[in-house]
């Protein structure tokens, strides 16, 4: 399930974070029998490292709070923060009083009296929650207790009991925003016991049965354990082994409110009118909230789901829909195929679609009636990429139908429901006329989630732990499919792009290995990040570029598919599938830590001497003398630099090695086209030479390598290992560079240190930096035009150079009227300057309904400079009226790139952060966002001090977040990096 397409975030958690009592007494058994014991995934022992935070520095910097700077607040404050004056506020006792009268005591008494009687009904009544259909009745042998004490005192589930089948019955009240259902769970037992623990959260449980084997059903009672999402049923008498039993759970809840479970969302028709739908957001621990479950990757089983519906409704599940005579109640077959909880998927609504068949598999994609125009690309390119799989991993999809369905309010990118995949409308429906951009983020996205459909769905991690095992995977396949498939639409710059992003995250003592112990429902959230995407794919891509021969890596993803096929694995099963090349000892170096090596090199003769170590950005003692990896270090030389047949490749195994070559080569540039996750320092000399011939002939290396280097410099640069001066010296050549990668990695370098500087208020060098920008860059971007632009390639270049200009206001440019879809977003940024044309810009995303459009409108509104339409759009997003509240991470990100806005979003977070968590779950990658993004180009005590001081009073509320650790040390890198290049700076620019 891929996030929007961003960069993903955070940092290591501590087990016990996160970790709550539960709302009864855990018992203290005796003795454990198996399903006492909590279970273990198979990859528990892979390291997992503390914080390591450093200690704050207790100077601050006299500054004015962003508040008065911009002369105005978003600080409504919270009853929390009610002056002592509040009515509410508790007063102090009068010095005397006099006796009551008889009249005021009976009064008093009646009054207490009545009091007492609300409070014992209050207390005995059962839990509901009342609509306008009001509350169901409640089967009292349901409710806990004070007095019962529930059964299970771990986070992971018992191994005792495993489902083999789910009846789910629904119906959806659209009217009221409530659903009731009922659940029919077929179960085996697996050891002696006298439980059945199971995950239900905001289900109004009114009538449990159980059945043994062939006895009569009998009403039993549930427990529940709100902390941990989980219910139970006790018994007593255990349990046997190989017995089979029946738990029929009848139940009522409301619709989701936020982005998971089962939720209601809206749009509006052509007509103006307000329509509704209800769609469900699982992963990954959101079935419970739908129905109880087993909600674990692990507990595989089949699905027969049932929906009634209103007749202007149509539904969708997982499987196709078994016709029968009653016309409102839809059954869907039973799956073919075991599934995981998290994949099950239903939607209510009334789309419509377009179909296809492919290779005996009927491909749709659905979407609102106005939108079905927008459907055809989506619907050709899921076919296309569906063939190529079925032959790439020669196993056939195994489902009848595979529907692709895009959905008004949707917070992910989308979601690999087997046979049911959502979407958000912006990475679904593309228009005719778009431009290949937008194509290619549609095609990347369907690519990724019907990767999945294999690494995910027919063969699935064990544990939210290996999590790399599904969205790396997908990533990974993503990219490598589209190459084949579409080479027309240049995934390889985006490629390269997010493997440098993911090594800056990595880089970071928050960081976390690829496979690394999750124990808290947080941290499951937090496992979607860069970590698992990204470097999960960027080590599956140094794998395959280190193994001899094409096929070799394919060959070992085959094995691993068809040995799995319909089960669980951990991260060791699929280095075992490969071990004709003894892949297990190489590979387990780079999941079982977090980080990647820094590799030394020095030249002189024939001998080359490589040294490694840990590139870490924070130091860590620890981790600097203990880390050490397995390295498939490549590499080319002046001789021979272009070609993949130039290429050799030399295994960095220990501390270091050594390579004997030819006494004459003047320079070597290692890890080819930046298929390895690691990072390269020359040396003083090793720098020069390179630098030396690319200034000369910048061609002598593929783009990917010119990129490498420019990331490198800059990489060390931060880490101290080589002076700005020397960065400088790399960039000498720029100015003749036309290639998109090592373009657009130095504006985005270049643009993040103008950033800094801007909001250090070090106004002069910001201008010095903004005059050296368009140095380098000024006779590129007068190159640029407003024409089409076939290329995708050369259209990321265009609007990459234009975005800057505009930002940086480095020139006039005149815009043309007839413009390219690609340009649209630039175009909407110069236009959002102006207050008037603001409003109008805000008047047309209103009325439009071309979803990718309207994004890049957001993104301009959301770059005014101006303080009062800041808010305006801020409080727009968090409201979700004319705004999407799914687009609040992307308005906050593109308001903090200007100097008013990062101020004022820092202060709208604060502010809003218990609105925030109700919206975006704590852990979320959404909220990550937020918060990486309001405060990473913070660089002075103050604002250090400040950003600690709010999250460490959140506590439960997001105190212990990754991504907090991560804003954390950012800004102390940035601080530190700042201080130090000051000086320089001023000297140099």
């Amino acid at each position: 399930m891929p996030p929007i397409r961003a960069n993903l975030p955070r940092n290591m958690i501590e087990n016990s974070l996160f970790e709550e009592e539960p709302d009864v007494v855990d018992l203290a058994f005796p003795s454990l029998d198996p399903d006492e014991v909590a279970y273990e995934p198979r990859s528990s022992r892979l390291l997992v490292r503390g914080l390591g935070e450093n200690d704050l520095d207790e100077d601050e910097e006299d500054c004015e709070s962003s508040a008065r700077l911009l002369g105005m607040s978003f600080m409504n404050r919270s009853a929390a923060h009610r002056s002592s004056s509040s009515p509410y506020t508790r007063q102090s006792p009068p010095r005397s009083c006099s006796r009551p009268s008889a009249r005021t005591m009976v009064v008093c008494v009646l009054v207490l009296v009545i009091t007492v009687s609300m409070t014992m009904v209050l207390y005995f009544l059962p839990d509901c929650t009342f609509t306008k259909a009001g509350c169901p009745k409640s089967n009292q042998t349901q409710n806990q207790t004070d007095e019962e004490v529930f059964p299970w005192a771990q986070f992971r589930l018992p191994r005792s009991i495993n489902p083999l089948s789910y009846e789910l019955t629904l119906t959806p009240d659209l009217d009221n925003m409530t659903f009731t259902g009922r659940a029919v769970i077929h179960m085996s037992v697996l050891h002696n016991t006298k439980r059945i623990v199971l995950h239900g959260v905001d289900l109004l449980i009114h009538k449990a049965t159980f059945k043994l084997g062939d006895e009569p059903p009998h009403d039993v009672t549930v427990l529940e354990s709100k902390p941990r999402q989980q219910i139970a049923v006790k018994f007593e008498e255990e349990l046997k082994v190989g017995q089979l039993c029946v738990l029929t759970l009848d139940y009522f809840a409301n619709f989701s409110h936020t982005y998971d479970g089962f939720y209601n969302s809206s749009y509006t028709d052509k007509d103006g009118k307000k329509r509704v739908l209800a769609a469900t957001q699982f992963e990954p621990l959101s079935a419970r909230k739908a129905f109880p479950c087993f909600d674990e990757p692990s507990f595989k089983a089949t699905f027969l789901i049932k929906i009634n519906r209103k007749p202007n409704f149509m539904t969708l599940s997982n499987m196709p829909k078994v016709f029968h005579d009653d016309l409102f109640i839809d059954e869907f077959e039973k799956t073919s195929v075991n599934m995981s909880t998290y994949l099950v998927a239903f939607i209510v609504a009334n789309f419509i679609s377009v179909s296809k068949n492919v290779s005996g598999t009927m491909v749709s994609v659905y979407s609102v009636p106005e939108k079905t125009g927008h459907t055809e690309y989506a619907l050709e390119t899921a076919s296309k990429l569906l063939e190529f799989y079925n032959n790439f991993f020669e196993i056939s999809y195994p489902l009848q139908k595979l529907d692709l369905v895009a959905i008004p309010d949707f917070l992910a990118g989308a979601m690999e429901n087997w046979g049911l995949i959502t979407f958000r409308e912006t990475t679904l429906l593309v228009g005719k006329d778009s431009s290949p951009l937008e194509k290619q983020v549609v095609a990347s996205v369907i690519a990724h989630e019907l990767a999945h459909q294999w690494f995910g769905n027919l063969v699935t991690m064990s544990w939210w732990n290996d999590l790399w095992l599904n969205e790396g995977f997908a990533t990974y396949m993503q990219y490598m499919s589209l190459q084949t498939v579409l080479p027309n639409l240049g995934l390889g710059n985006l490629f390269l792009d997010v493997r440098f992003r993911a090594m800056d995250k990595d880089a970071l003592n928050s960081s976390h290995a690829v496979s690394t112990e999750v124990n808290t429902i947080e941290q499951v959230e937090e496992m979607f990040d860069s970590i698992s995407y990204e470097k999960g794919a960027s080590i599956l891509l140094m794998l395959n570029a280190s193994l001899p021969g094409d096929q070799q890596f394919r060959k070992g993803l085959i094995q691993y598919l068809k040995q799995f096929h319909g089960l669980n694995t951990a991260t060791n099963d699929l280095w075992n599938s490969l071990t004709q090349q003894n892949i297990s000892d190489m590979m387990s170096s780079w999941t079982s830590q977090k980080g990647f090596p820094l590799v030394t090199v020095s030249h002189k003769g024939g001998l080359v001497t490589l040294s490694q170590e840990p590139f870490l950005l924070t130091s860590d003692d620890i981790i600097h003398s203990s880390s050490s990896w397995n390295i498939p270090v490549t590499y080319v030389n002046d001789s021979c630099s272009l070609a993949p047949t130039c290429t050799q490749v030399f295994s960095l195994k220990s501390k270091s090695g050594k390579i004997l070559t030819q006494i004459y080569l003047k320079w070597l540039k290692f890890n080819y086209r930046n298929t390895g996750f690691y990072i390269v320092d020359y040396g003083k000399e090793g720098w020069e030479a390179l630098i030396g011939d690319l200034v000369t002939n910048f061609q002598i290396l593929t783009p990917e390598d010119r990129a490498s280097l420019i990331h490198n410099m800059f990489a060390l640069s931060r880490l101290g290992r080589v002076s700005f001066r020397q960065v400088l010296n790399l960039l000498n050549y720029v100015s003749n560079e036309t290639e998109t990668s090592p373009v657009k990695e130095a504006l985005l370098q270049l643009n993040s240190i103008h950033g800094l500087l801007d909001k250090r208020q070090e106004f002069d060098l910001a201008a010095r930096m903004k005059a050296y920008i368009k140095s380098c860059f000024g006779s590129l971007m007068n190159k640029q035009t407003w024409g089409e632009e076939e290329s995708v390639s050369r259209q990321e270049l265009r609007s990459a150079l234009l975005m800057t200009a505009c930002n940086l206001n480095i020139d006039n440019w005149t815009l043309s009227k007839k413009r390219g879809s690609d340009l649209q977003a630039v175009v909407f940024t110069v236009a959002a300057q102006s207050d008037d044309d603001w409003f109008t810009l805000l008047s047309m995303y209103e009325h439009s309904t071309y979803d990718s459009e309207k994004r890049k409108m957001l993104q301009g509104l959301a770059s005014t400079q101006h303080t009062r339409l800041i808010a305006r759009i801020l409080s727009e997003g968090l409201k979700g009226d004319k705004i999407q509240t799914q687009e609040l991470p992307l308005i906050i990100s593109t308001v903090c790139r200007s100097f008013a806005g990062h101020l004022f979003a820092w202060d709208f977070i604060q502010v809003n952060w218990d609105r925030l968590i109700e919206k975006f779950p704590v852990g979320s990658y959404a909220i990550g966002r937020v918060i990486t993004s309001t405060t990473s180009q913070f660089s002075t005590q103050t604002r250090l001090n400040q950003v600690q001081t709010f999250f460490s009073g959140l506590n439960e509320r997001g105190s212990q977040m990754r991504s907090v650790q991560e804003a954390l040390e950012t800004i102390r890198l940035n601080q530190r990096w700042v201080d130090k290049n000051l000086p320089a700076l001023r000297k140099w620019l």
